[in-house]
């Protein structure tokens, strides 16, 4: 009879063992002759050797499991248990697994561009038009980097301005107000963790979701920040968001130039400030198009569109 403690630091109890524990007590079930206990972040294994190294080894399997799906299920259990390969596509492509179990990855050129070059470079410049992915691989890029704790917190910010309609005509108080601009930021979210996983990060401000105008007198280390929109900033505006940067951060700015909501005839700070950075080293650039948008087939044919009438009035 031996006994070998597990260390849970690196795990979400509440989330791995599921409510109410079921998941410990299936595990149960399948080590019936062992004495499994948990008591704060050490899980207690009793039993005869060669089962306490079985079961170890499971628990090690299950762990990788975890690190990639939201969900702990008895049929994820029971792949760890019986050592099955649970997916057929390559690890190496994946970014994480969502909150439905399926896996995002990019899916053009440009977005696995963003992958290798956030790896490689602190800061990135994602520019292109709307649905080419460069906000929900930004966002499933810092997911990533939460999950394997290579960064403590994500930070996602917009510029809260209208596209067209008025903000003070909006119900109820300042954070309703602003929500509805934030939302594309919180669906990309939902797509990547589950609704439960979510609320506790933002709760306990792993997961800050703020207009921009909120960043003003910070720094924000050891942190994955996204700024998205960033056509809607002005030149200053950018310039503060980007000297938030501190150690041990990314930061990726998103943003498509041809659809700018400035008010006031304001001038958009976006290009003027790639092209003033762009020579920096630490700091990428990268500019998808039509070839990466993909969502319904007619939102390239609208972009392609607009773009020729842009070149018909010059």
């Amino acid at each position: 009879m031996i006994e070998k403690n597990i260390n849970l630091k690196d795990i979400d109890q509440r989330e791995f063992f599921g409510v109410n524990e079921k998941n410990l007590s299936f595990i149960e079930t399948l080590f019936d002759n062992l004495v499994i206990s948990v008591r704060s972040d050490t899980l207690k294994v009793q039993g005869e050797k060669e089962e306490v190294e079985i079961f170890f080894k499971f628990f090690q399997r299950l762990k990788v499991i975890y690190q990639k799906f939201p969900n702990i299920t008895g049929q994820l259990i029971m792949a760890a248990y019986n050592d099955e390969k649970i997916e057929k596509e390559n690890d190496a492509e994946v970014l994480i697994y969502g909150s439905n179990g399926q896996s995002i990855k990019a899916r053009t050129k440009n977005q696995q561009k963003m992958v290798e070059e956030i790896e490689k470079k602190d800061m990135l410049f994602a520019i292109g038009p709307a649905g080419s992915g460069k906000t929900y691989t930004a966002v499933a890029l810092a997911v990533k980097y939460l999950k394997e704790k290579r960064v403590k917190r994500i930070i996602l910010t917009r510029p809260a301005v209208e596209a067209g309609e008025n903000l003070g005509f909006l119900p109820g108080g300042v954070k309703d107000k602003l929500d509805p601009y934030l939302q594309p930021l919180y669906d990309a979210l939902r797509d990547m963790l589950t609704q439960n996983k979510l609320d506790y990060h933002i709760e306990n401000h792993v997961i800050e979701i703020a207009p921009l105008a909120f960043m003003r007198g910070r720094t924000l280390e050891n942190s994955f920040a996204i700024l998205d929109e960033a056509q809607n900033a002005t030149k200053n505006q950018l310039k503060m968001f980007l000297t938030r940067m501190g150690n041990w951060s990314k930061f990726i700015i998103t943003g498509d130039a041809t659809q700018v909501d400035l008010p006031n005839k304001q001038s958009s700070g976006l290009m003027p400030v790639a092209n003033l950075l762009k020579n920096i080293k630490g700091l990428s650039i990268i500019t998808l198009n039509d070839k990466d948008i993909i969502r319904n087939p007619l939102v390239t044919k609208i972009v392609n569109a607009f773009d020729k009438e842009k070149l018909t009035e010059k």
